[in-house]
């Protein structure tokens, strides 16, 4: 089943424990923030302190539930600009109002999650591939139908090798 929409949405709303999420590209080509991806490449930066919007409300009241959302990132350097781009534009923000992001740098290592597509899974009971092409823009998310095991696996592993994103980016000019 492919979800869009109401549909998608729904899940950030109905989750009770956690909503987590793989990311392996090293850039996603999203039509909305074109013009503050080329913004920042021009030099425009926020302040990731004064930051609140619908995104970032929903996230600190997830946090104040017990409801936490969390990701992690597989990178390799040197980091994209649109890596940086979404460390200033929104992991900073995010990561301040209570997401819990973490970085796996495989650049001087091999990735223990190679071949590893993204996805997000929700109360590690549904599990919502996102299907992209190779340049990073979105072809559909799309409910797995299989045994979620190995993706709880994904998981545990990311999680395992990976480190906060605070500390990853402590001296890197992101």
């Amino acid at each position: 089943m492919l979800l869009d929409g109401d549909a998608w949405r729904s899940r950030f709303e109905r989750f009770t424990v956690e909503a987590w999420r793989l990311e392996t590209l090293p850039q996603y080509l999203m039509p909305q923030e074109e013009e503050e991806f080329q913004a920042f490449k021009a030099g425009a930066r926020i302040d990731p302190h004064a930051v609140s919007n619908e995104y970032t409300d929903r996230l600190r009241r997830q946090a104040a539930e017990g409801r936490p959302q969390g990701r992690v990132h597989v990178l390799t350097r040197p980091l994209s600009d649109y890596l940086r781009f979404e460390f200033s534009q929104y992991y900073a923000p995010h990561a301040l109002a209570g997401e819990q992001i973490r970085i796996l740098d495989v650049t001087d290592r091999s990735n223990p999650l190679e071949g590893v597509q993204d996805f997000w899974m929700f109360d590690r009971s549904e599990v919502v591939l996102m299907n992209y092409e190779p340049d990073g823009r979105q072809i559909s998310r799309e409910v797995y139908q299989g045994d979620i095991a190995p993706f709880i696996e994904y998981q545990r592993i990311a999680i395992a090798e990976s480190v906060p994103f605070e500390e990853y980016v402590k001296g890197i000019d992101a």
